[in-house]
């Protein structure tokens, strides 16, 4: 199956073609310009693998958690697609999708991932290396990071900004994780396992992420 991956959750912008002769890739980090360079992206990633929307088999976004404006970004435009070609839509979570780039590029065993939620808070969650595969170990959250500080133990491998962006998750690590954000590309193989499973759907029935129950807060200077 072709699969087309896109992600806009966090400052980076990410797009992915999976097809029978290779992968094709596009990552940006470019804060607050995701709406202008996502669908140039998927242009460019859809001619160089060689194929188009009619030849996709299915449709793979970020569901969240993230920034509102990027969640809402990727959720917008896969709908778009989706309309379009009445293809089955997989939701991959952000959190999973960097979890399975620590175990892609590190093989770690175990991997906790918090992305800086702004106000004072991390987006949370821990997962397991299951033969290749990230697999959620209990849930993903938004909390303090002093909470999320309290539910680690042992050894495990980071991901995500939330370690560096606050004192009480600084002292895991000297040096920032070598995932920072979620890629598309890395949303792929979730992605496949959705559609093997038949948790795909369809357009109608897709549901973004916030974790957060208030989608409109104030803004901090600079910040999404």
């Amino acid at each position: 199956m072709i699969l087309l991956a896109i992600d806009t959750a966090t400052e980076a912008c990410s797009v992915a073609v999976k097809t029978e002769s290779g992968i094709f890739h596009r990552f940006e980090i470019c804060p607050q310009q995701h709406s202008q360079r996502l669908l140039p992206m998927v242009d460019e990633v859809m001619k160089e693998a060689g194929v188009s929307l009619k030849d996709t088999g299915g449709l793979v976004y970020g569901r969240g958690p993230g920034s509102f404006t990027g969640v809402r970004i990727a959720t917008g435009m896969i709908q778009g697609l989706a309309l379009g070609t009445g293809l089955e839509v997989a939701g991959v979570s952000t959190l999973t999708a960097m979890a399975q780039q620590v175990i892609d590029t590190q093989g770690a065993d175990r991997i906790a991932c918090a992305i800086d939620a702004r106000m004072g808070e991390v987006y949370f969650a821990q997962f397991t290396n299951v033969n290749g595969q990230a697999e959620l170990t209990g849930e993903e959250q938004v909390c303090p990071p002093e909470h999320a500080a309290t539910l680690l133990s042992g050894d495990f491998a980071r991901a995500g900004t939330g370690w560096m962006a606050y004192d009480e998750l600084k002292h895991f690590g000297d040096e920032p994780p070598q995932v920072l954000y979620p890629d598309a590309l890395h949303m792929l193989k979730p992605g496949e396992g959705m559609f093997a499973g038949g948790m795909a759907t369809s357009v109608d029935n897709i549901e973004p992420v916030y974790l957060r129950d208030k989608v409109t807060w104030k803004k901090l200077p600079g910040r999404e």
